[in-house]
């Protein structure tokens, strides 16, 4: 079952000279391995994808209260897929609301980065 929805944009013009403006940002924002990929840099269309999912999620749970940006980590499998990796705060948040599961994309184009979030929660885990 649908706990919670979330959907982010992302000017990715806009975040760039946010972080140029204030270079501290990304290491508040990622943890050191989001910010790379395959041991270069992340790609800032791919940064801004990422800033765009930890907004995303942050409405599909509600409220940002108690969470943590290095508690949500975009990881990719080995297809590419991102997903997310939750640790103390927000895994207890997810956990308290029974989420279950977490499902994430994200694209970029013409400028924008977009993240859409669904979390779920078992029915079973309901009864």
């Amino acid at each position: 079952m649908i706990v919670g929805i979330g959907v982010d944009v992302v000017d990715i013009a806009r975040f760039e000279r946010a972080l140029l403006r204030t270079p501290v940002l990304k290491d508040r924002l990622f943890a050191q391995s989001e910010q790379l990929k395959d041991g270069a840099p992340m790609p800032l269309r791919s940064l801004a994808g990422r800033f765009a999912a930890k907004e995303a999620l942050i409405k599909a749970l509600g409220d940002s209260t108690g969470v943590s940006w290095h508690d949500m980590c975009v990881v990719n499998n080995a297809l590419g897929n991102p997903s997310f990796e939750l640790h103390n705060s927000t895994r207890a948040i997810a956990k308290a609301q029974g989420i279950t599961a977490i499902h994430l994309t994200m694209s970029h184009d013409a400028g924008i980065a977009i993240a859409y979030v669904v979390a779920e929660r078992d029915v079973v885990a309901e009864r």
